[in-house]
């Protein structure tokens, strides 16, 4: 389980961690991802870790992602990462509610065209930076 909070909070700070200072983003930003990969690994069946660290899922985690290297050296005194990492265990241990509507999908708002998992699909949610939907 400590393995799935680090993994999860890890995921949640490689991917929003910039949303937190946002008036749109906050919070609710960082508990939106945690959400996302909650509902793929009950819907999956799947371990959280298993969910994140799967090739080309979270960007955070991909080889060549800048990000990758951020949340594979953050320290455990960083605020915003200690932050994540309470989000992570409130959703884990089912004291968050999913705020997503069961998003299992997002993306950021900033790319030019939605990815082509997204083209036609009603976003549930736009949160922070990202576009929330249900596949």
């Amino acid at each position: 389980m400590n393995k799935d909070i680090e993994i999860m909070a890890k995921t949640i700070y490689g991917e929003a961690r910039g949303d937190y200072h946002r008036k749109d983003g906050g919070l609710t930003a960082l508990i939106a991802v945690g959400n996302v990969i909650m509902n793929r690994s009950l819907a999956s069946g799947e371990s959280i870790t298993e969910v994140c660290l799967k090739p080309k899922q979270f960007s955070c985690w991909n080889v060549n992602d800048p990000n990758r290297k951020i949340i594979e050296n953050v320290k455990d005194n960083d605020k915003i990462y200690q932050i994540c990492f309470v989000t992570a265990s409130k959703i884990i241990f089912d004291e968050i509610s999913d705020i997503t509507g069961g998003a299992n999908h997002y993306y950021s708002k900033y790319m030019k065209k939605p990815p082509y998992w997204a083209v036609g699909e009603t976003p549930v949610a736009v949160i922070g930076s990202h576009i929330f939907l249900k596949l």
